[in-house]
């Protein structure tokens, strides 16, 4: 399980990624209860988290296109040094007093773009740094790292908001940018070889394009999530941190969404050994215990029923995240791989700003309680959906050993539907 490790240049990936989690832990803690003491109100919390998501959808298929292009080493340490400066501009402005919401929403946005770049690179790094038969291990050791690094971001991150104020938070996760960036120097890869001629962007986008919809279970699972990130993401990003404050308190929902993510970790151990033919059958419907959250902040929002509903909820999404990762991998050809990641970001992503935005304006009018329900139910009706499809139902794994063969095999157009034998496997939670 832990042969991955023996790779220098995945050491240096995982180690990076972890520490970037660190910060993404701590930064959303340290945001919303920064706006919220900025001006208490959920409308402007859900416009400055929102304004980054938003910038994010727009360039990301950019940075499937720069990662493509261009060694994903330079992109990863170029993006992390461009969140560096972007974050710790945030946090001087809430130390100093000086933030205003117009100013929030311009360096979240910045952020965001930054964002972009880096995801779509980050995601197809990690087949380049181990042999095809040790993929599913890597991932699993990096999924292992990153929710390490997310259970220690949360808690710091409820602790410093509680014991010294927002503007430290947002400055710990300037520095965790900085680190990461250091680490990814180690990560010397090289853009993968294309099979054709370089062409122009809106070409490049093209070709990420078809092998996106050739496939069935791609889409189908993101169209899911599409709406199933929404609902979290106004429910557990935007009305979370205002229930909490209401109830159990601002240090204690920092544990909560530790307490989720130390279910991710529970989850990858799980993960790193399971198997199972019908790897996208459990993931999908493992994302039932999405609601769950939800609807513990609705009706129940004590300290025990947050922590044991975040559990659940981090376990599911790692069954999850694991297979995609993996199968992802296998069988998207290597220097095409970062924009098929670009699209389902893009997909998987495109409604959260909507979500965030819209989730203040509707819980004034139906009230939070109500809201949360009415987001669990869209949960439950999303994973319905994608349920509903053939292809996620039987799409089944491929196995190990036979990893490396099938990647370059599966012609670009191929689907679920080509091949009993050599159908690909599923998109990850994007929450």
């Amino acid at each position: 399980m832990l042969a991955p490790l023996r790779y220098g240049v995945f050491r240096y990936l995982a180690a990076g990624r972890m520490v970037n989690m660190l910060g993404n832990g701590v930064a959303p803690i340290a945001l919303a209860f920064a706006v919220l003491d900025l001006t208490g109100s959920v409308r402007d919390l859900g416009l400055v988290v929102g304004a980054r998501s938003l910038a994010t959808v727009l360039f990301v298929l950019f940075g499937g296109v720069v990662a493509d292009r261009i060694p994903r080493r330079l992109v990863l340490v170029g993006s992390n040094v461009l969140g560096a400066l972007t974050q710790a501009a945030v946090a001087a402005l809430v130390l100093t007093g000086t933030a205003t919401i117009p100013l929030l929403l311009t360096l979240g946005a910045a952020n965001g773009i930054v964002s972009a770049l880096s995801q779509p690179a980050s995601a197809s790094a990690t087949p380049q740094t181990v042999p095809p038969e040790l993929i599913q291990q890597a991932n699993a050791l990096i999924r292992l790292g990153i929710n390490a690094g997310m259970i220690g971001g949360a808690a710091l991150g409820g602790l410093l908001v509680a014991a010294v104020g927002p503007g430290w938070g947002l400055a710990v996760d300037a520095l965790t940018f900085a680190v990461a960036a250091l680490a990814f120097t180690g990560v010397r890869i090289t853009a993968p070889q294309a099979k054709s001629a370089r062409t122009g962007i809106i070409a490049d986008l093209q070709v990420g394009w078809t092998e996106f919809t050739a496939r069935t279970w791609v889409w189908a699972v993101v169209l899911g999530f599409m709406i199933l990130n929404a609902a979290l993401a106004g429910g557990v990003n935007v009305l979370g941190p205002t229930v909490a404050d209401e109830t159990i308190g601002r240090s204690a929902w920092g544990v909560v969404l530790a307490a989720q993510t130390a279910g991710m970790v529970a989850g990858g151990l799980i993960a790193l050994r399971i198997r199972v033919r019908r790897l996208l059958l459990l993931g999908v419907a493992c994302m039932f215990a999405e609601s769950f959250l939800l609807v513990g902040l609705a009706l129940a929002p004590t300290i025990v029923v947050l922590v044991a509903s975040a559990l659940a909820v981090g376990v599911a999404v790692e069954q999850f995240a694991v297979a995609w990762d993996t199968s992802i991998a296998q069988h998207i050809p290597a220097d095409r791989l970062a924009r098929v990641y670009s699209y389902d970001m893009l997909g998987s992503w495109v409604a959260i700003p909507l979500g965030q935005v819209a989730v203040g304006p509707l819980a004034a009018v139906i009230g939070t309680r109500d809201t949360l329900l009415l987001l669990a139910a869209l949960v439950v009706l999303a994973v319905l959906g994608m349920l509903a499809s053939r292809d996620v139902r039987r799409l089944r794994a491929v196995a190990p050993a036979r990893a490396g063969d099938e990647a370059q095999a599966e012609p670009a157009n191929g689907g679920p539907g080509d091949s009993a034998t050599t159908t690909p496997t599923e998109p990850a939670a994007r929450a």
